[in-house]
């Protein structure tokens, strides 16, 4: 006889129904809040960072101001793909860091400026 309890199948999903240890993929969500947020600032280029254990590929989004959103994009020719598709370019932020204006931004926001 297995003992089970109630709770245990909620202990071993985490967020939205998943397994913990499993990697939530780029959805069509993903890019359709990517695709929106660029058709809705200026200036816009697009940063990849790269794959970890816990999190998939994500793109940061930079408009002209420093403001900025995040979400997952696959994988660095998903992000290609991207920026050519939308006129954006991209950089490797491992290989040119993010702009100051996106540091800028945040500290801002920090303080109720933004």
């Amino acid at each position: 006889m297995v003992g089970v309890g109630i709770f245990d199948s909620l202990r071993r999903r985490g967020r939205g129904g998943r397994r913990r240890g499993t990697m939530r993929r780029a959805t069509s969500e993903d890019t359709r809040h990517l695709e929106e947020w660029a058709s809705t600032r200026r200036g816009v280029e697009a940063y990849v960072e790269p794959r970890t254990t816990v999190t998939e590929t994500t793109v940061v989004l930079i408009a002209h101001d420093g403001e900025w959103t995040r979400r997952r994009i696959g994988s660095l020719p998903a992000a290609l793909h991207f920026g050519q598709k939308h006129s954006i370019p991209v950089y490797e932020v491992s290989r040119v860091g993010y702009p100051r204006r996106m540091r800028e931004y945040t500290e801002r926001k920090k303080h109720g400026q933004a």
